[in-house]
């Protein structure tokens, strides 16, 4: 079969297809959206016990006896989750020579108590660093707000549909199709590098706030009288 043939079969379907599809007219898309600023409530705090040296299982060890005792230090603190992360083990070069060991784990704590988290992170040190902070919204507040900015959208799209329908001299309308979707700031970052502070330290924090949207986009056909 030679490519020419192929082409002309290619060039047949596709007008088939085209001849098949009932022509469409009057349609128009349309975008809204509906936002609010939202006040974070939820804090996240990751910090981590690293140790380096020649022996990898006693590395462990040290680790490992470390990050239980601060579990066990954060679990007394009701409202706040702990959860462990990583666990690594790698090798530290120098002058592409082998010259010993990390072993590094992290521990993570959320709640909406900012002030009992940051309480807790300074009776963790120094024995952990601090590898990052940032605050967000709780899944139900988020699911609460977002519900309420998806009414809102619709309600304006209905307005600017029924608008543009009676300017161009219809009554009627009809959706062919809609997608809502939904964007935020995500998480905010504190600028914090990693560091160790004095046991009776804890970081300031303000939680500060994010942007929450939801945009809807869909497309209309108007209709006869």
């Amino acid at each position: 079969m030679t490519l020419r043939y192929l082409l002309l079969l290619l060039t047949l379907s596709t007008g088939q297809l085209l001849a098949d599809e009932p022509p469409t007219y009057d349609r128009i898309n349309l975008t809204v959206s509906a936002a609010e600023e939202v006040d974070n409530d939820t804090l996240s705090a990751t910090l981590f016990v690293q140790h380096e040296g020649s022996d990898p299982a006693e590395l462990g060890a040290r680790v490992n006896r470390t990050m239980r005792q601060a579990v066990e230090t954060a679990k007394q603190q009701p409202g706040i989750k702990v959860q462990t992360l990583d666990y690594q083990t790698s090798p530290v070069y120098r002058s592409n020579t082998l010259s010993g060991w990390r072993v590094r784990q992290s521990l993570r704590l959320e709640g909406r108590d900012a002030a009992a988290i940051s309480e807790l992170m300074g009776k963790l040190q120094p024995a952990l660093g601090i590898g990052g902070i940032s605050y967000g919204i709780s899944p139900q507040r988020r699911e609460q707000i977002e519900e309420r900015l998806i009414r809102q959208a619709l309600q304006r799209f209905r307005t600017r549909a029924e608008l543009i329908s009676q300017a161009m001299g219809h009554n009627r309308y009809r959706l062919v199709q809609m997608n809502i979707s939904q964007d935020g700031a995500g998480p905010r970052p504190y600028p914090l590098q990693a560091m160790t502070l004095r046991a009776e330290t804890a970081p300031t924090l303000e939680a500060g706030s994010q942007r929450l949207e939801v945009q809807i986009n869909g497309t209309i056909e108007l209709r006869p009288e």
